[in-house]
């Protein structure tokens, strides 16, 4: 693995997924990180990621150097042939070579602005930094996709659904839920991604009328608008909010959508998962939450061990 962008660097799913369940029973297994140093700049806040990766790391030996880009760093330019003669301070042109050098790995976190689609889409800045930098480059958040996120999400319905899993594929349903403020399309792209490619899973995609997503990531899914016909006899059931991608950023709060445990009763006694942060009582229910249906808090540990695989698999690849 040279990178870690997409689902498409992930090699055999269910093989990455057993590494990270090995490291979840024997965390300091491998220690084939020990002399080198990852970088992980951050363009936008972090809780999950930012920790479970510096865990990771430090599992396998890394040196972790963390750096809030953001707030701390000069304002880079990513556009060829700029003239820079107004906010940008520095060329990534310049700086992603010289972070190259101080480091054997970088992880960057960007989220997109919601407000030009293409602009975002052309994921501008994680390209640079693979472009420039010279090392292997993981994606910790980008404009469209969350990696890391979905491998944690497969390991996490591997352990929950094990003994299903083994006589037949699941239902998967990736649920819109409300909010009150535009957040990107990068997590439900991501988990759609992965589903769509593994192959325990058989995809719905339930949401408005007006936030389908972009159909590359799930290809082969099944859209509907209608929420209770997904939710029927669905094995996991996956709640996100995501913004318009067709109307580009806009937003729609609508608390019909919201999970409760009433809706859940046509499931097949489905397990329901989150990334994290969540709006409680907007996107989710307390019921919902609070109940053993729930698997975010497993969701989120594994983070642990999805960024540990990651990183190991990466390792192998520098000399």
């Amino acid at each position: 693995m040279k990178n870690f962008i997409s689902v498409e660097d992930a090699g055999h799913i269910n093989h990455l997924s057993r590494i990270a369940l090995d490291y979840k029973q024997n965390p300091l297994s491998n220690q084939s990180g020990a002399g080198k140093r990852i970088g992980m700049l951050f363009l936008n806040p972090s809780l999950r990621t930012r920790m479970s990766t510096q865990i990771a790391a430090e599992n396998l030996g890394l040196k972790t150097i963390i750096f809030n880009a953001s707030q701390d760093g000069w304002q880079l330019e990513f556009n060829e042939g700029a003239i820079m003669n107004g906010q940008t301070v520095e060329h990534i042109k310049d700086a992603a070579p010289i972070l190259g050098n101080y480091f054997d790995i970088i992880g960057i976190r960007i989220f997109p602005t919601l407000k030009d689609k293409e602009q975002d889409y052309k994921e501008q800045v994680l390209a640079a930094f693979i472009k420039y930098s010279g090392v292997p480059v993981i994606s910790m958040e980008s404009a469209t996709l969350h990696p890391l996120q979905s491998l944690a999400d497969v390991i996490t319905i591997s352990e929950a659904m094990e003994k299903i899993i083994a006589k037949r594929k699941l239902k998967v349903v990736l649920t819109w839920a409300p909010h009150v403020k535009a957040l990107p399309q990068c997590v439900a792209n991501s988990f759609a991604e992965w589903m769509s490619a593994w192959d325990k899973t058989d995809l719905t995609i339930a949401c408005p009328e007006g936030f389908d997503l972009d159909k590359k990531y799930s290809p082969d899914a099944i859209i509907t608008h209608n929420q209770n016909e997904a939710l029927e006899n669905a094995d996991i059931v996956y709640v996100k909010n995501w913004s318009s991608y067709n109307d580009y950023g806009q937003i729609l709060n609508d608390p019909s959508w919201m999970l409760t445990n009433k809706k859940l009763e046509i499931t097949n006694n489905a397990r329901v998962m989150h990334c994290l942060p969540v709006r409680r009582n907007v996107e989710l229910s307390d019921e919902v939450l609070d109940s053993k249906r729930s698997l975010v808090t497993n969701q989120a540990a594994n983070r642990v061990w999805a960024a540990q695989a990651v990183i190991s698999e990466i390792l192998k690849s520098i000399k």
